[in-house]
Formats: structure tokens, C-alpha cells, sequence
């Protein structure tokens, strides 16, 4: 499975390319004395401003949302978004990495390796540049950190005059008034912090965005409220731990959500990203409160990683800071408290120091809870970090635990007992793989499948569920709310 963060409604299902992406625009283009003609995307790279680029992302909601930030600063300037690198004979690529698991790194490498066999100017932006500047592959390339993103305008147009860039100095947090154009036209994605308070012994994260720095409390307002007048359906609260937000300014995350919730209008729903237990544990009440609010999405994805201590605390383990224990808190006390949530995990396989108990402690956890959403992935070392020191586990042993728990999951039925019933769907733009299916969210954010429908984009409807499968449900809509 995809990373639960990187689950943005274009990656599970086609979005309609009828809708324009909003872009807002808070930053002068440049200015010229006579009118001239837009260029199209397939004009030739002579005038500053007026090429096409080619922005591919990997990894979470956070990368996303960066991002859009940076196509709306490159669309302000007067520079041309293209869909896909080949079709529109894109100038420059803009590639924004993830250094959260050996895969999507390898996956963006190759692109750099393809770029520059192609003569094609490239910039490398996010996480893997800030925590691996020293990297063989960011030879010949322009680069930018996670705090920079607003000079990515700056970076283009060197790369574009034959030159590199390498802007990796962590400063301020970027704004979040800088001009963005949404991936997806209805959801706004709010990063509230960026870095974190962890040390996990696996994950260099925190050598790219850096100790915890949360933006105020006013900021995000303004920016939540922005997004609602232009007629975003949800907004995304996302951050690499959302519940250690504000714990930098004296604030928290649970102020946070009573201020949005209660004072941003609209038909907006907000969806709270990925939290750690260690610091959502003391909040629970008020994370409960904000849950069962009519305008925040039933969900609420804490990472557990291991059903084991030792591997969570223990010697040689994954340092997470919390024990198996404390994460059954926070699950037990957001299923007491809120109804019908739908809980997210992920889960590591494979951590150098699982033994095979540890490992059937983890699947004993997985039978209690039968998480209806969970990324289950095998241990990779990620480079410089403690835990690619340590001796790894027999890869045949690894797979074999990865499997075994992949049967199970892929085996639960977490939508038992909704057919037949009705629900309130909020649908935005995607339609299904098949072209077919428009696609929406419950309350608790199960995925459901109606007939497709142009005149549901941006609507709540209410659906009669007709067909359980694994992953979503069908139905039909048979009224709007």
C-alpha cells in the first residue's frame, strides 16, 4: 500500500480534468509595457517566465502541499505547469522527494538519472537533498531544501540558464500565503508544523524538516478561511506529527481544532493527519470533541509500527518513545468516544531486532484492533540513520512476516453490516479507475463508489450502500442533504 499520508484522492482514482485547479495569487507577475500572447506549453524556452515545467511529488500530504506552493509561485510568475513530462516537452523538471522509505527514493533517482541523459535542467527539492546533501545523484543538479520553497522561482530560472543552485540553509517557515495551485481543486492541504520531537532510530525525516516549528494559530486560520471562500470541500490539517503541534508557541493541537472548526463557515469537512501517541495521548478529550464535530472527518491515523516494546523502546529498537500499551489508550478512548471512527496504522516489518515473538505480539494486535487501513512495509536502512548500523533480519524472514500479515489484513471485511444502509457522501472530483464511478467519503472517510456523476463534484449526497468489497463500498444516491 501507498504511504496513508500520500493517499490523495488522484492516487486511488482518476480526478476529471474539467475542473480548473485553483490557484491564488498573491505575488506580482512580471510586469511588461506591451500586451503579448500567452504562450502555449509547447513554446520554445526564449522567454524567461514563459517555459513549461514538469512538477512530480513524492511522499506525504506535507510534500504535497509544498508542492502546490511551489506550482503557484512558478504559475505566478508567468511559467507553464505541464500534466506530464513528455506530451508538453517540459524545459525544466522539478522533482520533490521523499526520504521516508528506500523505494520512493529510489523511484525519484531515476528520474534525476532519466532528466539528465535527456539534457534536461532539473531541480531537486524536499527532503532528500536537506538530509543528504552530500549525495552522489544531486551532482549537476539544482537543489533546494524544505524551508526554501519560496525561492523555487529562483532555482528554475538558473537551472534554465545552464547553471545549478544549491539553497539548503534552513531559515523561517515558508508563508502560507504564498500563491498555490491545488493538485486537487477542492482540498486544501494546511501544513501545521513542520520537523517533529522524535528520534526515531529508523527515520531521517527529522534530519530533513528539523526539530518541531508550528506556524500560529492565527496564520492557519487565515489560510483555512481562505481556502473555505474559494470553495474548497476539505481541508487538511498535516503536519509529520500533528499532535505534537503548538507544543513550540505554548498552544496545542487540540486549541487549534476548537478555533478552525468553530470558526471557519462553509461546507468545508477537516480531516486530521498523521499523530504519534505520545503527545496526542493527553488530548484524546479534546481530539474526541473535535471528531464528533459535524464538520471534521470520523479518522484518525496513529502509527504504531510494532505490537512489541521491545522493538518500540527496547535495546536496539525503534526508539518511538511510547509503548504498545499507551497506543492502545489512544486507540480504545477514540472508539469509545467517537462513533463509527475509523482508525489507520502503519506497521514496519523486519526491524533488526524483531525476534519472531515480537513479530506474533505485532499480529496479535492486528487481530484485536482489525484495522481497516494499515500500511504494512518491510524495514528498509535508510542511510545515515542509527538503525542502518544495525545488523538486519534474514530477508526471506522479513518477507515471509510481511506477507503473513497482509493475508490478514487483506482478509478483514472492516464495512460488514453497511449495505443496506444510508449514509451522508461528501464527493469531490475523482472518478474510479474504470472511468465509471464517482467517488466520495463518509463521515468516517470510507471510500464509496455511486454511478458517475458530473453534478456531485463538490456536493454532499446521501447514498444507499449496496455492495461490500475489501476496500470501498457501492451504492446509489438517493437524495442530497
Amino acid at each position: 500500500m501507498d504511504d496513508i499520508e500520500s493517499i490523495t484522492p488522484s492516487l486511488p482514482s482518476k480526478t476529471r480534468s474539467t475542473l480548473p485547479q485553483s490557484t491564488i495569487v498573491t505575488i506580482n507577475k512580471k510586469k511588461s509595457s506591451t500586451t503579448t500572447p500567452q504562450p502555449s506549453l509547447a513554446d520554445n524556452a526564449s522567454i524567461p517566465g514563459s517555459q513549461t515545467i514538469w512538477l512530480k511529488t513524492f511522499g506525504c500530504a506535507h510534500n504535497v502541499s509544498d508542492s502546490e506552493y511551489m506550482a503557484g509561485l512558478l504559475n505566478a510568475y508567468g511559467y507553464r505547469l505541464a500534466p506530464d513530462r513528455d506530451k508538453h516537452a517540459a524545459s525544466c523538471w522539478v522533482l520533490n522527494s521523499c526520504t521516508v522509505k528506500d523505494p520512493s527514493e529510489a523511484s525519484f533517482v531515476n528520474l534525476i538519472r532519466e532528466g539528465q541523459g535527456r539534457g534536461k535542467p532539473i531541480v531537486v527539492c524536499g527532503c532528500v537533498p536537506q538530509a543528504d546533501r552530500k549525495a552522489k545523484y544531486l551532482k549537476g543538479v539544482s537543489v533546494i531544501g524544505v524551508q526554501q520553497i519560496d525561492r523555487i522561482v529562483e532555482a528554475v530560472e538558473t537551472s534554465l540558464q545552464g547553471n545549478t543552485v544549491r539553497l539548503l540553509s534552513k531559515s523561517t517557515l515558508p508563508s502560507l500565503d504564498l500563491p498555490k495551485v491545488r493538485k486537487n481543486p477542492l482540498i486544501e492541504i494546511i501544513p501545521l508544523s513542520t520537523g517533529c520531537l522524535g528520534n526515531c532510530t529508523y527515520c531521517k525525516t527529522k534530519g530533513a524538516r528539523g526539530k518541531l516549528g508550528s506556524y500560529s494559530p492565527s496564520a492557519i486560520l487565515a489560510r483555512a478561511q481562505q481556502a473555505a471562500s474559494e470553495g474548497v470541500m476539505e481541508i487538511w490539517l498535516s503536519s509529520e506529527d500533528t499532535g505534537a503541534y503548538g507544543l513550540d508557541l505554548g498552544s496545542s493541537l487540540t486549541s487549534l481544532l476548537d478555533l478552525l472548526t468553530t470558526s471557519v463557515g462553509g461546507n468545508v469537512m477537516f480531516r486530521i493527519g498523521m499523530t504519534n501517541p505520545p503527545y496526542i495521548l493527553d488530548q484524546m478529550e479534546g481530539v474526541c470533541r473535535a471528531l464528533n464535530r459535524p464538520n471534521v472527518f470520523s479518522f484518525l491515523h496513529v502509527p504504531v509500527q510494532s505490537g512489541s516494546d521491545n522493538v518500540l523502546v527496547g535495546e536496539g529498537g525503534m526508539n518511538r518513545e511510547y509503548t504498545r500499551g499507551e497506543f492502545e489508550k489512544v486507540v480504545d478512548r477514540v472508539v469509545e468516544g467517537v462513533e463509527g471512527v475509523t482508525v489507520a496504522t502503519d506497521i514496519i516489518c523486519g526491524f533488526p531486532n524483531e525476534t519472531e515473538e515480537d513479530f506474533e505480539m505485532t499480529m496479535d494486535m492486528m487481530e484485536k484492533y482489525r484495522f481497516g487501513i494499515c500500511n504494512i512495509s518491510q524495514f528498509y536502512p535508510r542511510p545515515g540513520t542509527p538503525a542502518a548500523r544495525m545488523k538486519r533480519i534474514d530477508t526471506k524472514i522479513v518477507k515471509n512476516r510481511s506477507r503473513k500479515i497482509s493475508k490478514f489484513f487483506n482478509s478483514l471485511t472492516p464495512y460488514a453490516g453497511m449495505s443496506g444502509k444510508t449514509f451522508d457522501v461528501w464527493f469531490g472530483v475523482d472518478i474510479d479507475s474504470s472511468g465509471t464511478k464517482s467517488v466520495g467519503h463518509t463521515k468516517s472517510y470510507v471510500k464509496v463508489l455511486v454511478p458517475l456523476d458530473e453534478g456531485l463534484v463538490g456536493c454532499r449526497g446521501r447514498v444507499r450502500v449496496g455492495r461490500e468489497s475489501r476496500f470501498h463500498v457501492e451504492g446509489e444516491v438517493v437524495g442530497g442533504t
